[in-house]
């Protein structure tokens, strides 16, 4: 059984939202200085690397991370490449040829080039908010994208997200899509169950359908 491990690893040195802080680990006690056991402090914003949007995050009083339902976010996948497009808009999911009842997208785009990059990138691949629309019109469940944002850079009204969110589609994003081949697969994305979170991160796992 093949497993692919799309999750970003959480380290200080991890993009992040520009305006937002960065990713701290602090040790709060070492086995190495005399403790008993080694223990961690984490700081980290709620939607940062491999993450989940619920609908909270743009719609005042929307669905939080904690109340999503499990079937969205496990179940029948397809990852679509969409190759170097600035841009997905409904001609790109056209050609993208998305199968009948898939419920779950992940879309690998030129985003994965930026991976190793340290600095934020704002011309990064997006979903156009007619694609949105187009997406819930399919019935989608879960969309997802292998940067931080499926809206492009300063848009005003965010209306991508507001489109997808506010019919209750969970947004997945910064997956790590770069070794994964274009197809269908088994999804698993789990969010910490931060209770009335507007987001978590994730770990976010797609295993090869026989």
């Amino acid at each position: 059984m093949k497993i692919y491990d799309i999750t970003l690893p959480i380290t200080p040195e991890m993009v992040v939202w520009p305006g937002e802080p960065k990713v701290e680990v602090e040790a709060l006690s070492r086995i190495s200085q005399g403790a008993s056991s080694n223990v961690s402090l984490l700081k980290m914003p709620s939607h940062v690397g491999t993450h989940i949007d619920p609908p909270l995050h743009f719609v005042e009083g929307g669905t939080t991370v904690d109340e999503l339902p499990l079937e969205s976010l496990i179940g029948e996948c397809q990852v679509c490449d969409v190759g170097d497009v600035p841009a997905i808009d409904i001609p790109v999911l056209e050609s993208a040829k998305i199968q009948a009842g898939i419920t779950r997208v992940l879309f690998k785009t030129r985003n994965r080039l930026f991976k190793s990059l340290r600095e934020f990138r704002t011309d990064y691949t997006y979903i156009d908010p007619e694609a949105a629309k187009w997406l819930i019109d399919k019935g989608m469940r879960l969309v997802g994208i292998d940067y931080l944002s499926v809206e492009k850079y300063k848009t005003p009204g965010h209306p991508t997200h507001m489109t997808l969110l506010s019919a209750g589609v969970v947004v997945a994003e910064g997956l790590d899509l770069d070794k994964v081949p274009a197809g269908n697969y088994t999804l698993v994305c789990l969010p910490l169950r931060i209770a009335k979170g507007d987001g978590s991160p994730a770990r976010a796992l797609l295993i090869a359908n026989e």
